[in-house]
């Protein structure tokens, strides 16, 4: 079995060969063709799915609910033409970094009108 890295990156591949995929073959391309409304919506309800799962302290079904709302987060991230290795870098490079810290940061940078 690979890394979790290598899972990713292999969900991702997958993800993005159904971009032009027959949207009545794939739940993916059909996911994708809908638009970024239709996606982000199944996000926010993976999301609110793993807090309700959560919630219940059942945790195979959090662990369940999870994979589904990384899973659309995925789809969220192809669509605007980024990948799962965009998030583990910038995990990364967060690692060490307080999280405090880091919030301040993020906000010190948006009142100087940089990037985040």
């Amino acid at each position: 079995m690979g890394t979790s890295d290598d899972t990713l990156a292999r969900l991702a591949a997958v993800i993005e060969s159904r971009k032009g995929a027959d949207p009545d073959k794939s739940y993916v391309a059909r996911l994708l063709q809908k638009g970024p409304d239709a996606i982000l919506k199944k996000v926010g309800e993976e999301a609110t799915e793993v807090v309700m799962a959560a919630k219940d302290g059942d945790a195979r079904k959090l662990v369940a609910e999870v994979a589904d709302l990384w899973f659309h987060c995925m789809v969220a991230l192809a669509h605007y033409g980024v990948s799962p290795a965009d998030v583990l870098a910038e995990l990364a490079r967060r690692e060490g970094l307080s999280g405090l810290d880091e919030k301040a940061l993020r906000k010190a940078r948006e009142r100087e009108g940089g990037q985040v």
